[in-house]
This record gives structure tokens, C-alpha cells and sequence, in this order.
């Protein structure tokens, strides 16, 4: 459940440092104020490049192996060559594993 939020902060500062921080939030593809919520509470903000690609190739796995469910449910297949989805799915687990020691 999302709180609602309902108390205003009003701050003063120069339309350069105002920019700055609207950058630096959409950079981390965050609102202002979640942005600045995290800063002030001493939160690390982590960026990680690069996971749009692998988002991207889950969810093809994803459709695949439903679509693969689905026909195996109706009966119209029975033998399934799953070569190339292991070894996608063995790559994705190459690249989560490779960005999480990056994180790290």
C-alpha cells in the first residue's frame, strides 16, 4: 500500500542548483521529491546501466515459456527441444549475475 503523501516542504535555492537536481533525479529516473526524500535520509542511490536489455530478453523468456505452457497444455506438443531457451536463459543469468558484482 502507497502512503499518500500530503505534507509540503517549500525550499529556496538558485534556478542552477534547482536544475541540477532535476537532472540528477531524472538521471536516476526518480521524481524530485524521491529524489531528494532518499538524499536527505541518507540512502544510497545506485544506478545500474544496463538492465533494460536484460528486462527486455526476461520477458521474451517469459512469453516463450508461456506460450510453450499453453501449447502443452492443449496437448499439441509433447516434445519440446529446449537447447535454446536454456542457453538464453543460462546468458541472462550471466549477465544478472555479472551486473550484481558490479553493484556490489
Amino acid at each position: 500500500m502507497q502512503k499518500k503523501k500530503t505534507a509540503i516542504a517549500t525550499i529556496r535555492m538558485t534556478p542552477k542548483v534547482k536544475e541540477q537536481l532535476q537532472q540528477r533525479a531524472q538521471d536516476a529516473n526518480m521524481t524530485l521529491t524521491d529524489y531528494l526524500c532518499i538524499c536527505g535520509l541518507g540512502k544510497e542511490i545506485m544506478q545500474v546501466n544496463g538492465l533494460d536489455d536484460v528486462l527486455s530478453e526476461l520477458k521474451a523468456q517469459g512469453r516463450n515459456l508461456n506460450q510453450l505452457t499453453t501449447l502443452a497444455n492443449m496437448g499439441r506438443i509433447t516434445v519440446l527441444r529446449s537447447d535454446e531457451l536454456i542457453d538464453r536463459y543460462t546468458d541472462l543469468c550471466q549477465k544478472l549475475a555479472h551486473i550484481s558484482r558490479e553493484v556490489k
